[in-house]
């Protein structure tokens, strides 16, 4: 019997490459002749650059600025002229204390210094996984350290953050990295959401950023008015679905560089070879830390069903706890669906040995299906 064991993360408590060893633990005990394949799998969020390591990308190291100006050494990964990184890595909520004043203060300037790095490298493809994000500054900070200046009317450096896009009245690309315009820029986007508004950036993700109400309002108004000035400067039209995933990250790229806005389990699954490693499987596992209402937009789990169930390949998942109900799951193709819940005596118990749990569960899955 072949396995594919394609999990994502479970947050908080394992890795996704941690999560495929406790499964294939689980696969062994109850057939220990199966030749088993693990490939963790992300959507383009946290996960992505440990997906692209997994793969066979070589880790890199880079000492870069976090999100509020401290200089921090951020891993990314490439793999012959493509590298993948993750703003996470660079800039990520991970890196500070939530407050209000973290959110209105917080920068992508490191991100932008992984991609410099990058092209250094001799990068040729750029991946970008964005979530997990500390800064809602629509990707100025970023593109400031490839060289766009950004000016208050005075004709001052408006500082760093999101709320210094509120100053913003010019910007000067004549120093723009010139590689730019010579990579591809791919960017991983798990969420729809518009850059400002009501379902914008600031709106939707300030607040598990520390932002109160009045400093979403203040992000969304700076970030309405950094919309404007990059349409003005360069007639793209960067409010659009998915440019308000991380603070806006994207917003600057789509206006100053090639960059394209891409479904992240789509771009993730094609950077590990997903459909490679699936053809032939017996049997395939995946899963995460939760399966809910939110796991039916593009979540890595329910699209690794998906692809899974459409090649006439049983599906088996795992998760940490589910609140999906099984004809649902059973329209992606799940046959056979544990929770670690059903198993731990507490959540507590079962993020601290989730491990344990996961290959227990596993088993419980296959000798149930």
């Amino acid at each position: 019997m072949r396995v594919l064991i394609a999990p994502d993360k479970f947050k908080g408590s394992l890795s996704a490459e941690e999560a495929a060893t406790a499964m294939a633990q689980g696969v062994l005990a109850v057939y220990p002749d199966a030749d088993v394949t693990r490939l963790p799998v992300a959507d383009g969020g946290e996960g992505t650059l440990e997906a692209a390591l997994a793969a066979g990308a070589v880790e890199q190291t880079s000492r870069v600025r976090g999100p509020l100006g401290r200089e921090i050494t951020a891993v990314w990964a490439l793999e012959g002229t493509t590298a993948v990184l993750e703003t996470a890595r660079a800039s990520g909520l991970m890196l500070v204390e939530p407050s209000v004043q973290t959110a209105l203060a917080s920068s992508s300037y490191g991100s932008g210094q992984l991609i410099t790095a990058a092209l250094n490298a001799g990068a040729r493809e750029i991946i970008l996984g964005i979530g997990g994000s500390a800064m809602s500054d629509g990707g100025a900070g970023a593109l400031s350290a490839l060289g766009l200046q950004i000016l208050a009317a005075d004709g001052s450096p408006v500082p760093p953050g999101g709320a210094g896009l509120a100053l913003a009245a010019a910007v000067n690309a004549s120093g723009l990295d010139p590689r730019l315009e010579g990579v591809t820029i791919r960017i991983a986007a798990d969420v729809t959401n518009p850059l400002t508004g009501a379902d914008g950036a600031a709106q939707v993700f300030g607040g598990q950023k520390g932002a109160d109400s009045s400093a979403r309002l203040l992000l969304d108004e700076a970030l309405t008015n950094w919309a404007r000035l990059l349409q003005d400067a360069t007639g793209v039209d960067v409010d659009i679905p998915g440019a308000g995933a991380a603070g806006g990250f994207p917003a600057a790229f789509l206006a100053f560089t090639n960059a394209t806005l891409e479904p992240g389990f789509e771009l993730i699954a094609g950077i590990v070879g997903l459909g490679a490693a699936m053809a032939g499987a017996d049997l395939v596992l995946t899963g995460e830390g939760s399966l809910d209402d939110q796991s039916r937009s593009g979540k890595a789990p329910l699209e690794v069903a998906r692809m899974a169930a459409a090649a006439g390949i049983p599906v088996v998942l795992i998760a940490g706890q589910i609140t999906l109900e099984p004809k649902v799951l059973a329209q992606y193709g799940v046959e056979a669906a544990v929770s670690l819940l059903d198993l731990a005596p507490s959540p507590e118990e079962a993020m601290a040995r989730a491990d344990y749990y996961v290959a227990r569960a596993t088993c419980a899955a296959l000798e149930g299906a």
